[in-house]
């Protein structure tokens, strides 16, 4: 398994800014799938949650590697449905800068946190960065390609925040627990600055 996310976090840093590079300039035309990876790449406030729920997954271990991102994926893909249809949630920036701030204090934090406990709150702040993409969805961009395209931008996002903490235990041992920590704990920092409006 950590093989298998290690090629990931890789993929995920290879790709993510050559995608970045190619489709946010608008420079050329760009199908559904592009318009939907490039954006969660297009908020700070996006990239930090997704990078948040990276660290805190590694930080915890064992299933929770695959089962916290998985939940988010899930559960934002539910939120896009609802954004689709026109739901309006409530407070819907604020509980996007509330994931970056919660989900970045708990990787930081560093204390054990049941599974299922982690699993609901990375899937709870989920809907609402679901919901923002949905609603957000340009008009003639399919659903499917879109949804797609934002999901897969989400995995590699998640793949990126683990692959830090798996370069760490490389090159040190127990080194990674500890970046990923500081990494979680640097999301929830510039989230209360997002949230501040300083930055």
């Amino acid at each position: 398994m950590r093989k298998l996310i290690l090629t990931a976090a890789t993929a995920a840093a290879v790709l993510l800014p050559a995608a970045a590079f190619a489709h946010a300039g608008g420079h050329t035309p760009a199908d559904g799938f592009w318009h939907g990876f490039a954006h969660p790449i297009g908020g700070l406030d996006h990239i930090l949650a997704m990078l948040g729920v990276g660290f805190l997954a590694y930080v915890m271990g064992g299933r929770a590697l695959y089962l916290v991102p998985l939940s988010f994926v899930g559960m934002m893909v539910a939120g896009f449905g609802l954004g689709l249809v026109g739901f309006e949630m409530p407070f819907l920036e604020f509980g996007i800068l509330a994931s970056v701030i919660v989900i970045g204090t708990l990787g930081a934090l560093g204390r054990p946190i049941p599974l299922g406990a982690a699993m609901a709150t990375v899937g709870a702040f989920a809907l609402f960065h679901g919901v923002a993409h949905g609603a957000e969805m340009p008009v003639a961009t399919s659903g499917l390609t879109y949804g797609l395209g934002f999901a897969a931008a989400t995995a590699l996002l998640h793949a990126a925040g683990l692959g830090l903490g798996f370069a760490g235990s490389a090159a040190a041992s127990r080194m990674g627990r500890t970046l990923a920590r500081i990494g979680a704990g640097v999301t929830a920092l510039v989230g209360l600055g997002l949230a501040a409006g300083l930055a």
